[in-house]
C-alpha cells in the first residue's frame, strides 16, 4: 500500500510540474530517497504510465490518457442531473470543469434552453486567470503554486477586462476563497458572465459554474445564483463520497 501511495505522489508531482520533470525535482518535492523514486518510476515506465525522454527527464505516459478520458466520461454522467437542475433553476448553461495541469478543462455541460446561450465544447482547455472556474480553483491553492501555474500557462489578454498581472490576480484570490465563489465578468469573452463555485472535498479539483449573456445574468443575480451552485456542488460531492468506486473517494 505504501508503494502504491508513493507512486501516486510521483504522478501527481509530474502533473503539477506540467507533465515533465527531472528526478532531482521529484526527490526534492516528495522527500523520497532517490533509490525509491528510481524503483517506482521504472515500474511506472514499464506499465506505460510514465515515459523517459532522451534528456533523462520523465513525462506522463499515454496510458494515463485512457484512464483520464474514462474517468471524465463517468464524472460527466454523474454530474448531468445536478447540472440539469441548475439549468431548470437559473435558466443559464451549467458546466463542470476540472483542474488539468496549468489549465482548466470542461468535462460536462447542460446548455440553457434560451435560443441565445453560452456553449463551451466539452474537452476544451482554457486558461485559469480569466475564467470563473479557473479563479475559484486557483483560490484553493497555495500562492507559490498559483504563481507557478500562471507562469507556465501565461496570462494572455482575452478582452479589455482580462487581468494579466499575477500580483493583481493573487490579491483577489483570498476574497474568492472567503466568499466561496468567483465571477468571470467578461474576462474570457466580452459580454459573457460566469459564476463558479468549487466542488467541496475529494482529491479531484473541480468546479461548477453557470454562464450566460451579461445582460441576462446580471451582477444582481449573483446572490441568488451562488447558493444554488453550492447546493449542486455539495450534492455532487456527497454522491461521489458515497460510492467508493467513484473519483475523489
Amino acid at each position: 500500500m505504501q508503494s502504491l501511495e508513493r507512486a501516486f505522489v510521483l504522478l501527481e508531482l509530474m502533473a503539477d510540474a506540467g507533465g515533465e520533470v527531472a528526478i532531482s525535482r521529484l526527490a526534492a518535492e516528495s522527500g523520497l530517497a532517490l533509490s525509491t523514486i528510481h524503483r517506482l518510476v521504472r515500474t511506472l515506465v514499464a506499465r506505460g504510465y510514465v515515459r523517459q525522454l532522451p534528456s533523462r527527464r520523465y513525462v506522463l505516459g499515454p496510458r494515463l490518457i485512457h484512464l483520464g478520458e474514462s474517468s471524465s466520461r463517468m464524472l460527466a454522467t454523474w454530474a448531468q442531473p445536478h447540472l440539469s437542475w441548475l439549468v431548470d433553476e437559473i435558466g443559464e448553461t451549467a458546466n463542470l470543469a476540472l483542474l488539468d495541469g496549468d489549465r482548466v478543462v470542461y468535462v460536462a455541460q447542460v446548455p440553457s434552453r434560451h435560443s441565445m446561450r453560452m456553449f463551451t465544447e466539452v474537452g476544451r482547455r482554457v486558461h485559469l486567470h480569466c475564467t470563473g472556474v479557473g479563479k475559484v480553483l486557483l483560490a484553493q491553492l497555495p500562492p507559490d503554486h498559483v504563481r507557478r501555474l500562471l507562469a507556465q500557462a501565461g496570462m494572455p489578454v482575452r478582452t479589455e477586462r482580462t487581468v494579466t498581472d499575477p500580483d493583481r490576480l493573487l490579491a483577489q484570490l483570498p476574497s474568492v476563497a472567503e466568499l466561496g465563489y468567483a465571477v468571470d465578468d467578461g474576462e474570457q469573452e466580452a459580454g459573457v458572465r460566469c459564476v463558479a463555485v468549487p466542488v467541496p472535498g475529494g482529491s479531484a479539483a473541480g468546479a461548477i459554474s453557470v454562464s450566460g449573456p451579461a445582460g441576462r445574468l446580471g451582477m444582481d443575480a449573483v446572490s441568488r445564483v451562488v447558493p444554488l451552485l453550492q447546493t449542486a456542488a455539495a450534492a455532487l460531492a456527497t454522491e461521489l463520497r458515497q460510492d467508493p468506486a467513484r473519483p475523489g473517494t
